[in-house]
């Protein structure tokens, strides 16, 4: 089975304000006719589990995107390395611990990684994306469309926010 050699997973709860910021911005890149078919696979949930270790396998490059109240505007972009830390025993995962599986699973590093943070400011339950969080959400987009124009690893390194 062939994959696409960059997987993309944006998480958050969409009934929950700027949280929706992972999953919209994959519905957006689906938008762009300008991105390569094929070139990257998009996975959408709540949040990241154990079970999305077998999404990173066969890949090239991993970009997970998220809301966060800590990022800085328009967004942050910067790169992961395996770390297990407190959310290991927890229900659900970050980036990094997930990054951590991957090797104690496979027995080899994981693909490149990255993690994009987007500005959340409201997460409350039925809430809309708020305006700030939108006002910078095409920037956003660009810069992914941006990276997936480019995939590979010494471009994305190049743009990473510091």
């Amino acid at each position: 089975m062939s994959r696409a050699p960059v997987v993309i997973i944006g998480y958050g709860n969409p009934s929950r304000g700027d949280d929706a910021l992972g999953p919209l911005l994959l519905e957006r890149l689906e938008q762009c006719p300008d991105i390569a078919a094929g070139i990257y696979e998009p996975i959408t949930d709540f949040q990241l589990q154990i079970e999305h270790v077998t999404d990173l396998e066969q890949r090239q490059l991993l970009l997970f995107a998220d809301a966060s109240v800590s990022a800085e505007a328009p967004y942050g972009f910067s790169r992961l390395t395996p770390l297990q830390d407190h959310s290991y025993s927890s229900h659900s995962l970050s980036p990094a611990t997930l990054l951590a599986v991957f090797e104690q699973v496979y027995g080899i590093p994981p693909p490149p990684a990255y993690l994009l943070t987007m500005p959340g400011y409201s997460f409350e339950l039925g809430q809309p994306l708020s305006p700030r969080a939108a006002s910078y959400f095409e920037q956003v987009v660009d810069f992914v469309r941006g990276l997936l124009q480019q995939p590979q690893r010494a471009f994305w390194d190049r743009a990473i926010r510091h």
